[in-house]
């Protein structure tokens, strides 16, 4: 069994892993990125569009090269890799954590560390957690596993698809597979508006005459060995309307219905998770419940733009440095955050008073208008701010002082 001491222990390469280590390394903090695939960069090596980079680097970049502009700030600061490895388990020590590590390569590993990010990401949600009827048949992906088997193995998954969900990646799928000389009949939506970013459904859909059916739903899947058709129907007082169901012919059906962070290494430890976001509870210094363990990226909340992700894993990272700094002291909060009225969540949840605190939120719904608006737990206002067109796609950010310890709530005003 080997044994490796680092200071910082960071869990998943891509975007946020890579970007944090690249500060911590720099820092001189020895640190140790762990990944369980064969390759790091993440999601983002299949991602092979351009659109990435141009908050956090200034210039438009593909994912594969976002992800090896990431990856050399980190190499070259001096930060460790261990790839094809699998953290299974997280444990506390004097001055620390150890953490179990299983790799084919070189078995089990103990990696003792002051501190550790967390960093691993989600995963998509799939048919299953949806209850659609239907056959059990081929056909059938989630829509980033169909951008893998496209992007990076060459295969087409069908020729003639439909997408369920309007999240971005199903989105960008559309347009790809429609590149690919595959035909995309329609995406279907159970919400009244789309899930994915503004841009997305102009180049993605609107471009290319895809029909887009809102507050719709699919009522089954059907085929004999491979999908041949499914059913859908309009959505009427959040049921499906099955007079007006209709079918639509085709071999290959993409889920794009969401993301959900990989957080079940960090329950294991004791990591308590927000029951919207399903990422941990944080500070404002991003560091969870348990004292040494910090989480960013997807896994924290999922982001819009890969750009948002690096910035919240530089400062995860420098907050890691200060913890290791000091000796492991931990700066207590003093004022819980919430969401109020027409906003989803709030990211972090607990902050210090007196401190500037960079708050993200997502609306609960499409607003035209609307104040933003902190208020302290006797409905005064703390601090506004007008934004134009809310919608749940897009993430809201603001950098807020609380004034004083207590309760305070972000909402949401139609203006």
């Amino acid at each position: 069994m080997n044994t490796i001491d680092v200071d910082i222990a960071i869990i998943g390469g891509g975007a946020a892993g890579l970007t944090a280590a690249s500060v911590t390394a720099k820092a001189g903090k020895s640190t140790l990125v762990i990944e369980r695939t064969s390759a790091l960069g993440g999601v983002l090596r299949q991602c092979i569009h351009n659109g990435f980079g141009l908050h956090y680097f200034k210039e438009e970049l593909t994912g594969p090269e976002y992800a090896h502009r990431v990856y050399l700030k980190a190499m070259e600061a001096g930060a460790q890799f261990m790839t094809n490895s699998s953290v299974m388990e997280i444990s506390p020590i004097d001055g620390g954590h150890v953490l179990t590590v299983y790799s084919g390569d070189s078995g089990v590993t103990l990696v003792n560390c002051k501190a550790v990010i967390l960093a691993m990401g989600c995963r998509e949600r799939c048919r299953g957690n949806l209850g659609i009827p239907g056959e059990r048949i081929s056909g059938i992906f989630n829509a980033g596993f169909a951008q893998q088997l496209l992007n990076l193995e060459g295969y087409v998954p069908g020729k003639k698809a439909v997408i369920v969900g309007s999240g971005d990646i199903g989105l960008i799928m559309a347009r790809r597979l429609k590149w690919s000389n595959v035909d995309v009949e329609c995406v279907i939506e159970i919400m009244p508006y789309p899930a994915g970013l503004s841009r997305n459904i102009a180049q993605c859909l609107e471009d290319f005459n895809i029909p887009l059916y809102l507050s719709y739903t699919v009522t089954g899947i059907y085929g004999k060995g491979r999908v041949e058709y499914i059913t859908c129907a309009p959505l009427v007082d959040g049921k499906p309307d099955l007079t007006r169901e209709k079918k639509i012919e085709c071999d290959t059906v993409l889920f794009s219905v969401g993301l959900v962070p990989e957080n079940e290494l960090a329950t294991s430890c004791g990591v308590v998770l927000d029951k919207v976001t399903n990422g941990a509870i944080v500070d404002g210094n991003l560091m969870t419940n348990v004292p040494g363990i910090f989480s960013c990226g997807n896994v924290l909340h999922v982001h819009d733009l890969v750009d948002f992700v690096s910035n919240e894993a530089e400062r995860c990272g420098s907050a890691a440095i200060d913890y290791c700094n000091s000796n492991g002291t931990v700066e207590v909060s003093d004022s819980s955050i919430s969401a109020g009225s027409l906003v989803r969540y709030v990211v972090p949840q607990n902050t210090k008073s007196s401190k500037r605190t960079r708050f993200f939120m997502r609306a609960s719904t499409i607003i035209d208008k609307a104040k933003l608006v902190l208020k302290d737990e006797n409905n005064n206002e703390i601090y506004s701010k007008v934004v134009r067109y809310v919608k749940p796609a897009e993430m809201l950010s603001v950098d807020v002082e609380i004034p004083i310890a207590g309760k305070y709530s972000f909402n949401l005003e139609e203006c």
